[in-house]
């Protein structure tokens, strides 16, 4: 399976997608907003990602005043759906955040979370990223995956049986998916790791197998989860991105800053070349290694032409000289005859024995 986008390859042949979710953390600033799209691509994110939502179509102002906010919104200050409205991208900012991604060599993304900005932002971006919350909207999901773009599928909270059926209801109509496990829990608590699951990459890998690449959307801290991730055949990995996990908003706190993208980053690089291929051979860096330390057959004393070698005559020592006995397969070259004489401490060639 591969899935391009614009200048990037995505398949297990090329390197981990990183996209760099801002999110609300512009704070409803476009300078914000530029500055944290440079920030990403200078830490080495793929691809700058925003959410286009207006608050009337994303909330029930209604409902969400009347009950008690839980989770992570409980620590907002102001309402849900004000919190919302704050955090809405100006749709006049469009063309200057795409502009800003090309200036710095990084992809414009984001998550439109409103039929309208479906189409609204189809001509700026090169992928869609579906969030875990709309899992479950069908008509968003078939609306997206007519566009033929990649999508990016996130599935936190949701059952399996959710995933399988907005996958097939994507890949009906559009092959280019990436269905990435994720755990929807904002409150970075230390106690969310055990409920990331991993491993659940390995269940689509078997439901789906080829038809679709696994990713990872996570809000936990620090790239744990991220290692773990891409050795289980993960290769898109998205997180929170801020420059500041101090500042005020509804993103910041669980957010990767600038140093700690860039850690990511490069670790996942280094994990990539540690993964390296599927078959196993004696690799150049081994060579010497391979030479020094493997085991020779050796003779304790000289030996004479037409004796028989016996057990008693050979000890096993490093190193291993090419074209010598190995100690794996004496047994076959005991009872044979010398055609040489052979010197004491000399490694057996096997061509020396009839």
């Amino acid at each position: 399976m591969k899935i391009i986008i614009k200048n990037k390859i995505i398949s297990d042949s090329f390197k981990t997608y990183f996209i760099a979710d801002i999110g609300a953390n512009h704070d409803g600033s476009l300078k914000r907003a530029k500055k944290l799209i440079k920030l990403a691509a200078l830490s080495g994110a793929d691809a700058a990602k925003f959410q286009h939502f207006k608050a009337e179509t994303i909330v029930n102002k209604e409902t969400f005043d009347k009950q008690k906010k839980s989770a992570h919104q409980a620590k907002w200050k102001s309402s849900i759906f004000n919190v919302y409205k704050k955090a809405s991208i100006n749709i006049s900012w469009n063309e200057i955040l795409k502009k800003e991604c090309k200036k710095n060599k990084i992809h414009f993304l984001t998550s439109p979370y409103d039929l309208d900005y479906i189409e609204d932002v189809n001509k700026l971006i090169p992928a869609y990223k579906i969030g875990s919350g709309d899992i479950t909207w069908k008509q968003a999901l078939i609306n997206i995956a007519k566009k033929k773009k990649p999508v990016f599928l996130a599935t936190g909270a949701s059952s399996l049986k959710d995933v399988i059926s907005a996958s097939k209801k994507i890949l009906k109509i559009n092959k280019k998916l990436v269905i990435m496990q994720c755990n929807t829990n904002y409150t970075n608590s230390e106690e969310n790791f055990k409920y990331i699951n991993l491993n659940v990459l390995k269940t689509y890998k078997r439901i789906f197998g080829k038809k679709v690449i696994l990713g990872l959307s996570d809000h936990t801290e620090g790239h744990t989860t991220v290692l773990g991730a891409i050795s289980l055949g993960a290769k898109v990995i998205e997180k929170h991105f801020t420059d500041n996990n101090n500042r005020n908003g509804p993103d910041h706190k669980f957010a990767m800053n600038p140093t700690s993208w860039k850690k990511m980053v490069d670790e996942s690089r280094r994990l990539e070349l540690a993964l390296g291929s599927k078959i196993k051979k004696i690799e150049k860096n081994e060579k010497e290694s391979f030479f020094v330390q493997r085991r020779g057959v050796y003779t304790l004393k000289k030996l004479k032409k037409g004796e028989k070698l016996n057990k008693e005559d050979v000890i096993c020592l490093r190193p291993y000289i090419k074209n010598t006995i190995s100690p794996f397969d004496i047994n076959k070259f005991f009872g044979k005859k010398l055609k040489q004489n052979i010197k004491k401490n000399v490694a057996i060639k096997k061509k020396w024995l009839s």
